[in-house]
């Protein structure tokens, strides 16, 4: 009984000497990262908070002294107000229809570069150009160099070929901003539905082949539910930036033609209208949006960690 009774008191000094050494040990290894995390607090959060406060006040930049508490009042007016009703819209169908399109191209092309064949890393590195092209460059290659009416690529080969010589930018402003869109944002599928494509089990689609299944029944049954993750990480990962897109918007059209999204109303408000108030309401309610999203991107994410985790 007194060997029992003994050990743990002599165990538990050296367990509270320990204590402290791992406490500063730990502070230790977070310390280089604290002048990164108070950087982005001060960035990124305290901007935050100030267009928060902002967003309850009715403030107009020009008459500074005006400015008064009015609550929700500006949540109220970007929810109920026509034209920022029709620019929420126009994010939505913005957002649906880039995603989508670069979704399909993106596997098309990402199954093309699972092959053998000569010259795939040229291709590649070819094919991920775009994506990496800056944003405002890129939309003015498409204004400028593909849709002019007089001097663009695409009317110069309907003129090779006597077809019409129509204003892109006029006739489909919404789909002239989509396409620029999609081939920016496509190259970004691809590369993660061709990692998703590399991690196949090959030996069970070899398996599935010599069982008699063509090509179409591998793909729909064995490809197409182990892409399902990465569809999904791609197309959460690509709202959130489109979401927020400006640059194609404001280079392409000037939101005009009715293409004006919620980032391009915030800043005409602000910058135009000089509502400081409306537009920091407005823009909160984007960072809402995309907080939501980024939440399920996450989650896919971490579930992708996991299965990799499972099958190393």
């Amino acid at each position: 009984m007194t060997a029992t009774t003994t050990a743990p008191l002599a165990t538990s000094p050296t367990r509270t000497a320990r204590q402290p050494s791992d406490r500063l040990r730990a502070w230790a290894t977070r310390a280089p990262l604290l002048p990164a995390l108070i950087f982005m607090i001060v960035v990124t959060q305290l901007p935050f908070v100030a267009t928060l406060v902002i967003s309850f006040f009715d403030w107009n930049a020009l008459y500074p002294k005006a400015r008064h508490f009015t609550g929700l009042d500006n949540y109220h007016q970007v929810l109920t107000d026509a034209d920022l009703r029709h620019s929420v819209w126009t994010t939505v169908l913005l957002t649906v229809a880039v995603v989508l399109a670069s979704l399909v191209f993106g596997l098309l092309l990402a199954l093309l570069l699972d092959r053998k064949f000569r010259g795939r890393g040229f291709v590649r590195t070819l094919l991920i150009a775009p994506f990496l092209v800056v944003p405002v460059a890129a939309a003015l290659l498409w204004k400028h160099v593909l849709y002019n009416p007089e001097y663009g690529l695409f009317n110069g080969l309907l003129h090779y070929v006597g077809g019409p010589q129509p204003d892109w930018i006029s006739n489909t402003p919404l789909l002239a901003v989509e396409a620029s869109l999609v081939w920016q944002w496509t190259p970004f599928m691809m590369l993660i539905l061709l990692a998703g494509l590399q991690s196949r089990d090959h030996q069970q689609i070899e398996a599935a082949k010599v069982d008699g299944a063509s090509g179409w029944q591998v793909f729909r049954y064995l490809t197409l539910p182990h892409l399902r993750r990465y569809l999904e990480l791609g197309a959460l990962l690509g709202s959130i930036y489109i979401v927020q897109n400006f640059d194609a918007v404001f280079t392409i059209t000037s939101g005009g033609l009715g293409t004006a999204n919620l980032p391009y109303t915030v800043y005409q408000s602000f910058y135009q209208a000089h509502e400081n108030g409306l537009a920091s309401a407005a823009g909160v309610l984007v960072v809402i949006g995309s907080i939501i999203i980024a939440t399920f991107a996450l989650r896919v994410v971490s579930s992708l960690f996991r299965e990799e985790a499972s099958r190393a």
